[in-house]
Parts: C-alpha cells; sequence; structure tokens
C-alpha cells in the first residue's frame, strides 16, 4: 500500500508540475493580451485629438441646426443668406426681419469650430434647405480625413 500512496504522490506531483507550468503560460498569454490593449489604446489616444475636434464639430453643429429649426419654427422660413448665423444671436435688422423672433436669440454665443475658424451657412444649401459647416482642419472646402468637411448634411 505505502507503494501506492507513493505512485499516488508521483503522479500528484507531476500533475502540480503541469499546472504550474500551464498557469505561467497563461500568464505569458495574458500579459501579451495587455500589451498588445496598450498599444492599441496608445494609438487611439495620438489620433484622439483630431477625432475629438470632429466629433466636437459635429455636436456643434447639431445644436446649430436644432437653433435654426426653433427660428424656423417661430418665423415659417429660415435665416436669409445675407442674415447668416447670427441671426440666431441677434435679432436680424435686414428684410425679412423675423417677427417672432425669441428674446435672448436661440443660442447664447455663436460657437467657433474646434480649429478656430466660423461654421458656414448656406440658404438655399446643396445638401438640404439649409446647410451648416466646417471645412475642417484645413479650412479649405473638400479634404479628406481630417481635413474633410463636417456637415449638417451627415
Amino acid at each position: 500500500m505505502k507503494m501506492r500512496t507513493g505512485r499516488r504522490k508521483e503522479i500528484v506531483g507531476l500533475h502540480g508540475r503541469d499546472q504550474q507550468g500551464f498557469a505561467f503560460k497563461r500568464v505569458i498569454v495574458v500579459v501579451a493580451m495587455f500589451g498588445l490593449l496598450a498599444a492599441l489604446v496608445t494609438l487611439k489616444i495620438m489620433r484622439g485629438p483630431e477625432g475629438a475636434r470632429r466629433v466636437a464639430a459635429k455636436q456643434d453643429i447639431g445644436a446649430i441646426v436644432q437653433a435654426m429649426r426653433q427660428y424656423h419654427r417661430d418665423n415659417g422660413r429660415y435665416p436669409t443668406q445675407e442674415q447668416g448665423l447670427r441671426a440666431l444671436t441677434e435679432k436680424p435688422a435686414t428684410n425679412p426681419v423675423p417677427i417672432f423672433w425669441k428674446d435672448g436669440g436661440y443660442l447664447r454665443r455663436l460657437p467657433d469650430d474646434p480649429w478656430g475658424n466660423a461654421y458656414r451657412y448656406l440658404n438655399p444649401g446643396v445638401h438640404g434647405e439649409v446647410d451648416v459647416f466646417s471645412y475642417g482642419a484645413d479650412a479649405k472646402q473638400g479634404g479628406e480625413g481630417d481635413d474633410a468637411d463636417i456637415g449638417s448634411w451627415e
């Protein structure tokens, strides 16, 4: 019987070493996965500022479009091209003067795009009844990637 017990210990001992090797391999795999994740996060952070600016521009444009819709509901029309986006913060003095312009305006202030340029407005729009847009990082029409135009039509 002692022999069996010894043999059992021997088998358990081998099994224990196998588990230690397996656990070590698991740790290596987990460390490798964390390394890969860290690399992906680093790449994302490196691209992050421009991506964040594009998101901020889309949010600004959304808020401006919402204010334009309210202006349209109140006055039956959008501001003319001449009145521009300023009609959302200051009552236009040029015709057609809005009769039901909201006291305090539709926006507290007109934001600049994340690159420091004014948002642009077209009435009539090319993509919709009116267009609100930014030319992106390069401040020029067209472009690709971070230089691409961002507009209310997206």
